[in-house]
């Protein structure tokens, strides 16, 4: 067991491995026997180091947040950019890419698990959210600061717009009809116009 433990791959490959599995083949095919096949170890080894599917899949959703993170932190602290434009990345980065976005689809089934999940699961996946509810928060109450947006309070704005782009990102990721990337998005920017952008 030591042996194929030293010569196991890093955790970052396997979690790596895990989402171009479910990007390739969709979460359905992603199997603890698949996944070791595609890294070279058993599935006995992967129990050992995940202990169950739901915490691969917790773990890889927080692998792919990390990457998502940087790329978010990227898009926000361009100083050159107005509020404005720095939400619409927000807005772009949020929203998938189509449907069965990768992401998405594990997000999706992380939280259709979280029902019979344990505290720290849960609080694992408070942790995700609230680093992107804290950004967009961070990001309103600049623009409002600034003029650029009106004097809304960014907790209860933010709280708001982010159930607005749940629901209708939910609607890309399964690709119900009407509501693909491009609709959503436009919708969006007419609601944050409508309820966010300061009068010229």
């Amino acid at each position: 067991m030591a042996g194929a433990r030293k010569n196991a791959p890093p955790r970052e490959e396997v979690l790596a491995a895990a989402m171009g599995m479910i990007a390739e083949r969709g979460l359905e095919k992603l199997t603890m026997a698949a996944l070791g096949h595609e890294v070279g170890m058993s599935s006995g080894h992967l129990l050992y180091y995940f202990h169950s599917k739901d915490e691969l899949l917790l773990q890889t959703l927080e692998w792919s947040e990390g990457r998502l993170g940087a790329e978010r932190g990227r898009l926000l602290t361009r100083t050159a950019a107005t509020a404005r434009e720095r939400l619409d990345a927000y807005i772009d980065l949020y929203v998938p890419e189509g449907h069965r976005d990768p992401h998405w689809t594990l997000w999706l089934e992380v939280w259709n698990r979280s029902q019979n999940a344990d505290e720290e699961a849960r609080d694992r996946q408070a942790a995700i959210e609230g680093v992107w509810h804290r950004d967009l928060v961070a990001l309103i109450a600049e623009g409002v600061s600034r003029g650029e947006f009106r004097p809304v309070d960014p907790d209860r704005f933010a709280a708001r717009l982010r159930a607005l782009l749940d629901g209708f990102s939910i609607h890309v990721a399964i690709g119900l009809r009407g509501t693909d990337r491009a609709q959503v998005l436009g919708h969006v920017r007419e609601f944050i116009a409508e309820r966010l952008l300061a009068d010229s």
